[in-house]
């Protein structure tokens, strides 16, 4: 017999997407309400749907109620898990995106890319790079705005050039297309179907103009105004708010109010305390933090190096994390025993038994979304990396690791791409890159934060990275498909053969790592891509 009467069915279809089944989706219009029956049905024998009839259908502010005294009084964060919101941010820079991007649970990113669109168009006259109002006011506006314009005017206007180069070099008679009469792979002379003939062209243009964006992309500054699409949970969204009002550039403290006004019309209960008393003290926290790891750091004395860098620094032998990794493995399944009893006895396998046991796991493995078990993060890597800014903004993006990075530089030298010397483009690249130095190094003396805004994305950026086995899987194995950018590939497939030469046999867990190099690194993902367009036609 049903919990509820025919009158309760009738309510809680507009609420519920069914009355009767123990599986259901909370489909009640207002974020407010659907967190807070979740986190009320924590602390009742009653079932959610009689909580709503009883407690949430006559008091229409019953979930702000609900958060008002668990968030403020109880400060109980997990409850603000509970809303999620989805925003769009448009216009802001690639300094402050980053920012934003630093913050790795609870929020998912979409962000616009540098090698599908071009960059190059102007708004009333202007091209769009952020203009900091601090740096605007100061005496190094003219110098910051000649050196941005001078960027955006060499990576303009070479565009066209760039893209006819990579064409010339990779001509389209090169590659293979799909005949769709016999659904094999041709040469583009051999096609004759009109349609295949329209595809092919598509795949080459799409992939060609790619490779040649992916070579400019280093000219344009960390100023370069992107957008970017955030998904995540009000928790996440509070610390963010927090973060960003903590910042010392303007920008980022006026994207943290813009941020928190749109939040206030879905999730507003939930990053409540983000400009609150407890939100302006966890501010002044995180300013002391920043201002005694300062202090702390006056001490080192700084030492530039130019050049790129991809060093594993850091690691445990591997007889000990092959130790940790079986033991773990084994621990799952086995209730009765302790985990220091399971190491001894695994520390007593002989070494074949043990890389045994390593290669069953790796068997397993059929592709690089069959993801190791979690006994794989029992050992981990530290990466020193110091590689181009744009290369850093792809890595960036793997949250599942301990990344900590420096300010964005001209101390390091630059990236300089073998087509710009081909194409004969290397003098006015490299006046770019020294009109850049030059302007940065005079606002970073009274402005060092503001004077990030100025750099080239070729400009090599230090780092650190730090992830277990289970991670670099994910990282190295994504990271070296075919259709990724050169530089980060390059680096990725780096990272695998260092962690090869200290761990030979557990390395053998990253079975997807791909070492070869390719002239088109878009082509064979277009080709994938217009196959799906096909099909849904």
């Amino acid at each position: 017999m049903s919990e509820f009467s025919s009158k309760e069915k009738k309510i809680l279809s507009n609420h519920f997407s069914n009355s009767d089944g123990s599986v259901f989706a909370i489909i009640t219009p207002r974020q407010v309400d659907r967190g807070a029956l979740m986190s009320r049905y924590s602390r009742t024998d009653k079932s959610m749907r009689r909580i709503f009839l009883d407690e949430f259908l006559k008091n229409k502010n019953r979930g702000e109620e609900f958060y008002n005294r668990v968030l403020l009084e109880y400060g109980d964060d997990s409850v603000a898990e509970l809303g999620e919101a989805q925003i769009a941010i448009e216009g802001l820079s690639n300094i402050a995106v980053k920012k934003i991007e630093d913050r790795r649970i609870g929020l998912s990113y979409l962000e616009k890319s540098s090698r599908y669109v071009a960059w190059n168009k102007k708004i009333k006259g202007e091209y769009r790079f952020y203009r900091d109002p601090v740096l605007m006011k100061s005496k190094f506006a003219d110098v910051f705005l000649d050196s941005c314009n001078f960027s955006f005017d060499v990576y303009s206007k070479n565009i066209e050039p760039m893209i006819k180069y990579v064409r010339e070099k990779y001509p389209i008679e090169k590659y293979s297309f799909k005949d769709s009469k016999d659904g094999k792979e041709k040469p583009f002379s051999k096609l004759r179907e009109e349609q295949d003939i329209k595809s092919a062209n598509m795949i080459y243009r799409g992939s060609t103009k790619a490779k040649a964006l992916d070579i400019l992309r280093g000219l344009l500054p960390a100023s370069t105004l992107t957008n970017v699409g955030i998904t995540g949970n009000g928790r996440a969204f509070e610390y963010l708010l927090t973060v960003l009002s903590a910042s010392e550039l303007q920008e980022e403290q006026e994207l943290a109010s813009k941020i928190k006004k749109e939040l206030d019309t879905t999730i507003k209960s939930f990053v409540r305390r983000s400009d609150d008393k407890y939100g302006k003290a966890f501010q002044s926290y995180l300013r002391e933090l920043k201002r005694t790891s300062k202090k702390i750091a006056k001490e080192i004395k700084p030492k530039s190096s130019n050049g790129v860098r991809t060093k594993l620094v850091d690691w445990e032998s591997e007889k000990n994390s092959i130790d940790k990794i079986i033991t773990s493995i084994i621990y799952e399944q086995s209730p009765s025993t302790s985990y220091p009893e399971i190491l001894n006895q695994v520390k007593k396998f002989s070494n074949q038994k043990k890389i045994k046991i390593i290669n069953q796991f790796t068997k397993l493995r059929k592709n690089r979304r069959h993801r190791p078990s979690r006994a794989f993060e029992s050992t981990y890597y530290t990466f020193d990396l110091l590689n181009n800014f744009g290369m850093f903004r792809d890595f960036h993006r793997h949250r599942a690791l301990t990344l900590e990075r420096q300010l964005l530089t001209t101390d390091h030298g630059y990236n300089t791409p073998d087509e710009i010397k081909i194409l004969g483009i290397d003098k006015e690249y490299k006046e770019c890159m020294d009109k850049t130095k030059e302007s940065f190094d005079k606002i970073r003396k009274k402005l060092p934060e503001q004077g990030q805004y100025v750099v080239n994305f070729a400009y090599n950026y230090p780092y650190f990275m730090k992830f277990n086995l289970r991670e670099a899987c994910h990282l190295i194995e994504l990271r070296t498909v075919p259709q990724g950018h050169i530089d980060y590939r390059r680096v990725a497939q780096q990272m695998y053969n260092q962690i090869n030469k200290v761990h030979p046999n557990l390395s053998k867990i990253m079975k997807f790592v791909d070492l070869k190099e390719y002239d088109l690194e878009r082509f064979e993902s277009e080709k994938r891509t217009e196959e799906k367009r096909k099909k849904l036609k």
